[in-house]
């Protein structure tokens, strides 16, 4: 397989790291960003360690302009953006009523604005060259209702809705489109005590990396749209 170059956003820690690592270790060029310059240093450390090619730009998904540039600037480096992981992702633990609407603002802004501006970055040079894949990594509540998790919910359901009507529009040019629903990750978006007390039911970072890179070794003709994973227990 030759190499390609796979942006993935929110790559400093969690689950974005280890998909960074998992196609690298596949053979790609791997850009990864992020707000942290310092996390973003040692992930790419590890990965040219190993005597892979990788790259680190601080982004943050909320600006429009930091998410132009750094597209801009993958082209410059590498020509194209052949594969776009949208995986930055924020969240709030709290019921409805005690969510704050700024609390509401942080996390649209990151989960959903942020993803939109991403695929506005990639998609025009995608378009033009009729083909480019689009990985979305959402959660499984998207479309399952969990208490005080409402805001968080709205972000990813808005993301998946987008996501398909975009899929719809631009199958024309042999774009793929492909969202990622996981349960419960252990990542640090959990607080420790409900890793502690969950961490053998939950999945991995790694467990949802291997899925993303699975979904873009498909063959040429092959579109993986939409795949739920969850721990074998189910939802915790």
């Amino acid at each position: 397989m030759s190499e390609k170059v796979i942006w993935i956003t929110g790559a400093s820690t969690g689950i974005g790291k280890e998909i960074a690592a998992e196609f690298s270790k596949a053979g790609h060029i791997v850009v990864v960003t992020a707000r942290r310059k310092s996390r973003l240093v040692s992930v790419v450390s590890e990965i040219k360690f190993a005597g892979r090619e990788a790259t680190a730009f601080v982004c943050n998904v909320a600006s429009e302009r930091s998410v132009m540039l750094t597209a801009k600037r993958i082209r410059e480096k590498y020509g194209r953006i052949d594969c776009l992981v949208n995986n930055a992702g924020v969240t709030v633990f709290k019921s409805f009523v005690d969510t704050k609407v700024y609390e509401f603002d942080y996390v649209m802004e990151i989960n959903f604005r942020g993803a939109l501006l991403c695929l506005k970055s990639v998609l025009p040079q995608m378009i033009k060259n009729k083909k480019g894949h689009i990985i979305n990594i959402l959660s499984v509540a998207a479309n399952t209702v969990f208490e005080e998790s409402s805001i968080y919910s709205a972000s990813k359901a808005a993301l998946l809705s987008l996501s398909n009507s975009v899929r719809k529009e631009t199958r024309r040019y042999n774009i793929k489109i492909s969202n990622i629903l996981p349960g419960a990750v252990e990542t640090a978006m959990w607080d420790s005590r409900t890793r502690q007390k969950y961490k053998n039911r939950m999945l991995s970072p790694t467990d949802v990396a291997k899925i993303a890179v699975d979904i873009f070794n498909q063959p040429k003709k092959v579109l993986i749209e939409d795949i739920i994973v969850r721990p074998i227990r189910g939802d915790i």
